[in-house]
């Protein structure tokens, strides 16, 4: 048996600036970072070798890899001509809440099938194959961010370039400055999921539009403002320029925010927090908060969701188990 985790990702600014349409024209770019809730997937060979099981939040077992209806598990499994194995995984977080789960899932699976075999794959090959499968072969209308920020892990600030080629820095900054920030994060879960792919179709056809194209422009440059804060070891404007980084993007679609998200918003800006924003594509999910210590507990107070704690994490994709079975049958 082998297992993988890959870690979900919290973006702060930028996103919507990794999609295709806007970065091939003026470059793109986001500063994120990975936490420490995960994807986890487990493979090896199945009792019956002439058949295939996936355990998800379905099960299938098929005679034929061509019949696996998970579209991801379908186009891998087909593309490598893998079949004769159990693999299932377990995540820590449901899909569709904004932490980027769906290619965590991408990562983790390339990840897993490489080590089973016995294939050594780079990060930036994770994610560059992830990034193939979920947008040139399956056609979803998402950006690169998460496949970046799954297989490498840490806190980066990812740049998009004209010529479609990805660049991953990590932020440097001081311990202190790091654990400050980290304590001055607040996260809630809304209860509400979304559809990422409805609302990143809308988004990604209002793109054209020049206002919108004007708010992503804006957001990058907020982008490495945050990133030029964290290197000087100042993060007094982290709350500020998350606001005005989520005051643009709300502005990028119809569907990105609703009635109940603002509500909670203008909420958490009265009681304490500096600035926020709703995370991944938008609709629903997880609600990030920059707010000093002192006044988080009111906030929780106020707010009434339940809360998310997390700490970074700084791996990325990584292979935590390989039994003395997988040895036995490939030596």
């Amino acid at each position: 048996m082998i297992i993988t985790k890959t870690p979900f990702r919290v973006s702060f600014c930028g996103g919507g600036s990794d999609i295709a349409d806007f970065y091939r024209e003026y470059g793109g770019c986001v500063l994120s970072t990975t936490i420490n809730r995960y994807m986890y997937l487990t493979i090896h060979p199945y009792f019956d070798e002439s058949r295939t099981s996936l355990k998800y939040s379905q099960n299938e077992i098929v005679n034929n890899i061509n019949d696996i209806k998970h579209s991801i598990f379908h186009c891998v499994l087909n593309e490598q001509h893998i079949g004769g194995v159990e693999i299932s995984s377990t995540a820590d977080v449901p899909s569709g809440t904004g932490l980027g789960s769906s290619s965590s899932f991408t990562v983790g699976l390339l990840h897993t099938l490489a080590c089973y075999k016995g294939r050594y794959v780079s990060k930036g090959r994770l994610a560059e194959e992830a990034c193939k499968v979920e947008i040139e072969k399956l056609g979803a209308p998402i950006g690169k961010q998460d496949q970046y920020a799954a297989a490498f892990g840490g806190l980066n600030f990812i740049t998009f370039h004209k010529d479609d080629t990805v660049s991953v820095e990590p932020v440097i900054t001081k311990g202190h400055t790091l654990r400050q920030l980290q304590e001055n994060l607040v996260m809630f879960y809304t209860g509400l999921t979304h559809d990422a792919n409805q609302i990143l179709s809308e988004q990604k056809k209002n793109i054209a539009k020049a206002d919108k194209t004007k708010n992503l422009i804006r957001m990058c440059e907020l982008a490495r403002d945050m990133k030029k804060s964290l290197e000087e070891n100042e993060i007094r404007d982290f709350g500020a320029i998350l606001n005005e980084s989520w005051q643009k993007k709300r502005e990028l679609a119809g569907s990105i925010s609703n009635a109940r998200i603002d509500e909670l918003y203008a909420c958490a800006m009265e009681y304490g927090a500096g600035g926020g924003k709703l995370l991944g594509a938008g609709g629903g999910g997880f609600l990030l908060f920059y707010c000093p210590k002192e006044r988080q507990a009111l906030l929780r107070e106020k707010l009434r969701l339940k809360p998310f704690p997390f700490q970074f994490e700084h791996d990325g994709s990584s292979v935590i188990y390989i039994g003395d079975k997988y040895w036995e049958d490939n030596r």
